[in-house]
């Protein structure tokens, strides 16, 4: 018997997506976030090449260069071991950056087909997942990260998975709330009156239609997982010396903030001016999707 065509909302249609970047482009704001985002993932991947001493980067120390004010060599001046802070944000833009992506991409794959799942089946399988949800969602999510990567030891995979374990929430919460309002839908019902199967029903009808939602969602938490990354780092939890990572860096210039400035100062302005750009292009893409809104 062959099953009849899956009609897919507009929300997710081409026509949509084009809409998206359209509205992107054309407001400032979010094509300038869009940039900066874009342009220190570039940063972060290629960081060895644009780095102007990748080794202190990496965390060479250079004694000779201790505490150097901002100068033509050292355009954001040197730390206490002599680094080139400007060579040190650049590299630790990896951690900052790549990880927190990595932690958003697997709280996804974790919660959303564990939501689908919840908000499809109903009954007890709904009722033991969401309570389980409920239960993590219990703890603030930086608090809960904070005791479990104390309790798995310092180290920035520690950190990741500590994010993870604590993040995956939010995102099965989000995929159960379409699921439920999907399950009844006409498409839905003739995939199971053609005998498929509940997981192929899941994966093919009902978790690409949680793409809108989950997207704006991990949009925004990836300044707050890049907070919380460089508030592990900064408490001695994530990144390890003399790894470079924006937290740590700020961490590390603290005592030094009244004469030399410039060695939390940097790292610390990344963090706020990549944050900021996550959550103003969340706000963009929040307001394309909220249906009151949507043309």
């Amino acid at each position: 018997m062959t099953i009849p065509a899956i009609p897919t909302l507009d929300i997710e249609s081409t026509r949509t997506w084009r809409h998206v970047v359209s509205v992107i482009v054309r407001d400032p704001l979010s094509l300038a976030s869009l940039i900066i985002i874009v342009a220190f993932i570039l940063m972060a991947v290629f960081a060895n090449q644009i780095a102007p001493y990748p080794e202190q980067g990496a965390g060479k120390t250079n004694a000779a260069n201790t505490m150097a004010p901002p100068s033509a060599d050292n355009l954001f001046g040197a730390d206490k071991l002599g680094r080139d802070v400007l060579s040190r944000v650049i590299v630790g833009a990896r951690s900052a950056l790549i990880i927190p992506i990595f932690v958003v991409v697997f709280a996804v794959l974790l919660g959303a087909p564990l939501g689908a799942l919840a908000g499809y089946k109903g009954g007890w399988v709904d009722e033991v997942i969401m309570r389980i949800t409920d239960l993590f969602l219990a703890f603030p999510s930086l608090l809960l990260a904070m005791a479990i990567a104390f309790a798995l030891g310092r180290g920035l995979d520690k950190a990741a998975i500590a994010l993870i374990i604590s993040w995956w929430p939010w995102y099965t919460r989000i995929a159960r709330g379409v699921a439920v309002g999907l399950r009844e839908r006409y498409f839905v019902e003739a995939a199971q009156a053609a005998g498929v199967s509940d997981a192929v029903i899941i994966f093919r009808h009902i978790l690409p239609n949680t793409i809108s939602p989950i997207l704006v969602q991990a949009t925004v938490d990836m300044g707050t997982v890049i907070l919380a990354m460089g508030g592990l780092a900064f408490l001695g939890l994530g990144t390890q010396p003399p790894a470079p990572d924006w937290g740590l860096m700020v961490s590390e210039g603290r005592t030094y903030m009244l004469n030399q400035w410039w060695i939390a100062t940097y790292p610390g302005l990344a963090i706020f001016i990549v944050v900021l750009a996550f959550n103003l292009l969340g706000d963009t893409l929040r307001d394309i999707f909220d249906p009151r809104q949507y043309r």
